[in-house]
Formats: structure tokens, sequence, C-alpha cells
């Protein structure tokens, strides 16, 4: 059975993992017969009140939200070994631009989570499939720059060129769309960066999924 690990960044479009979004890359995962772990890193967030729109001034664990997307089944990042999964994917949300790397805070001079960065360069040069969602492939475009790849963010957004002055080709992709990378093997989609239904995630992370799939 292949197993992907899926990184998550706690659970909420404006603080952590997008909820449709890493859902519906879990149910696509296991539709296909694959098995699925969820990793995340070990740190402290602010939280933000998605009713009142701001920040609550609450500060929570990361890993200990991110467990209520996956039934508690998660593991610290810092175990993850590329040896013993087939791919990776990073499911977007705002938790990936300010959780897993500061994006949200310092656009293109940002930095990335140690530990997120050490578990994509090591997928990457193990040569396996490494997919990501939304605002997600910035971690891509600042970790693997060097390597000219193509990504999507949707359309001619300021993270696109973000992305382009980062090494990056960026392609236009729509909600459902898949930019592939065969050469870099990464698969990415713009997600909720453009998307205006739920149905929307669902397609283009079951097309994601499968793209990915086919590439194991």
């Amino acid at each position: 059975m292949k197993k992907i690990a899926v990184i998550l960044a706690g659970c909420g479009n404006r603080d952590g993992s997008e909820t449709h979004e890493t859902l519906s890359v879990l149910l696509a995962i296991d539709k296909r017969g694959m098995q699925y772990q969820c990793f995340a890193p070990e740190s402290d967030f602010e939280v933000f009140n998605h009713i009142k729109g701001e920040a609550s001034g609450e500060k929570r664990d990361l890993i200990t939200e991110a467990s209520r997307l996956c039934r508690g089944n998660i593991k610290p990042l810092k175990e993850y070994c590329v040896n013993d999964f087939d791919a990776l994917v990073l499911p977007g949300g705002m938790g990936a631009a300010q959780n897993l790397s500061t994006y949200a805070f310092c656009g293109k001079e940002m930095s990335v989570n140690s530990e997120v960065a050490k578990a994509v360069k090591e997928t990457n040069i193990a040569g396996k499939p490494i997919g990501a969602l939304c605002i997600a492939p910035m971690i891509l475009a600042k970790v693997l720059g060097d390597k000219n790849p193509t990504i999507t963010l949707g359309g001619d957004c300021q993270a696109a060129k973000d992305a382009i002055s980062l090494g990056c080709n960026h392609q236009i992709c729509d909600a459902t769309e898949v930019s592939i990378d065969k050469e870099n093997k990464l698969l990415t989609t713009p997600a909720y960066m453009v998307a205006t239904r739920i149905s929307q995630i669902f397609e283009g992370s079951d097309n994601l999924i499968q793209a990915l799939y086919t590439m194991i």
C-alpha cells in the first residue's frame, strides 16, 4: 500500500490548514487505496476568531489543533522519515503562510520552518512527488526555487509574482486544474486562491491526488 505524508499547520483557513482542502485531500488519498499519515510541527500559534474576523490574542499548540482534522492520528513533523513514504502533500490555508512559513508577514523575504524545509528537501532529493494546494506552493517556491520549478498559485496575483522572483515558473490555472512539473515531481493546484465553491476544492484536490498517484 502506498503511503502519503500530509503536513498540517493547525485547523482553520485563517490560522491553520484549510479544512475543506485538507479533508478533500485525505478523502482522495483514501479512495485510491492509499494510506495517509498526518504530521505537524510542535509550536504555538496565535488563534484567529473566524466569526469576528480578527486575531483572538489566544495562543494554542499547533499539532494539537491540527489533530482535529485527522481524528488525533498525527505525529510530530520531526519524526517524518522520507524512506517510509511515497509522496508528500501540503494543504493550503493561512497556516501554511504564517505557521509553516513567514510568507504572510515577510512576502518574498520569507523563511520556512526548518522541519518543513527539511521534509520538502529530502522528499525532492529522493525523487518522490510533492503536492501543494492554495498558498502552500509558496513553501515549494522558497525551498526549491533554485531548481527553477513550475507551480501555480492561480492567476496573476502578488503571490505568483513573488514565486517568480524566487526562481519559479508560474502557470496560470483555474480552481480545479493541476500544474504538473514532471522534472521536479511537483503538483500544485490553486484551490481557494481562486475557487468560489467547495465543490471546486474537492474536484481540484481529487485531480491533484490522481496526478500524484499516477506519478508514484
